[in-house]
């Protein structure tokens, strides 16, 4: 073999690693990408979901003390939403730890307040089934949300620790996003 098909062998396996590299930071970039997009989707739907328990609790369908707690739990999720500084750090680090506990106790908060006997009293008022309505929506809305949020961070972490990613640094300095851990059951609407 000549001189020129080794340099010609070697060009076409730069070509390829180079080639494979670029693709890799492409598909990297797409993933951290849905990322951003799955943590705003979440951040959404929490929202929605704590607008919707204020709803129910200041319906009057509900006990004094099971309202007042309801509105507590769900003020204090859409007052940790509100924060500027929590808005924009969504957006880079997804939702933080305290954020994921007040969202576990509104979750808790949702199942103390609607166990079966006081579904079963709500189911029986229309105004109340369009409530228990829209609290199962939303509530099934977040698990999917967390769900699809979660397996977006999965993505990003399985390929951000194949070698080549790391050795070449095709993340960047971009910070390695973690998953959300948060109680995310709501409460047993089944029959609404």
């Amino acid at each position: 073999m000549g001189v020129w098909t080794w340099v010609s062998i070697a060009v076409a396996v730069a070509a390829v690693i180079a080639w494979y590299l670029s693709y890799t930071a492409a598909r990297l970039d797409r993933l951290h990408a849905r990322v951003e997009g799955s943590v705003s989707a979440l951040d959404a739907q929490l929202v929605r979901r704590a607008e919707t328990g204020l709803e129910l609790a200041n319906s009057g369908l509900l006990d004094p003390a099971s309202s007042m707690l309801l509105t507590e739990a769900c003020a204090a999720s859409l007052d940790e939403s509100d924060v500027t500084e929590v808005r924009s750090e969504v957006q880079r680090h997804g939702v933080d730890r305290r954020r994921a506990r007040i969202e576990s106790e509104l979750s808790e908060t949702l199942r103390a307040v609607l166990v079966p006997e006081v579904v079963v009293e709500l189911a029986d008022t229309a105004q109340g089934t369009e409530v228990l309505r829209r609290v199962q929506q939303t509530a099934q809305r977040v698990q999917l949300a967390h769900r699809f949020h979660n397996d977006a961070v999965h993505d990003v972490q399985r390929v951000r620790t194949k070698p080549l990613v790391r050795i070449f640094r095709l993340a960047g300095h971009t910070l390695l996003p973690e998953v959300v851990d948060f109680d995310d059951n709501g409460p047993d609407l089944t029959g609404v």
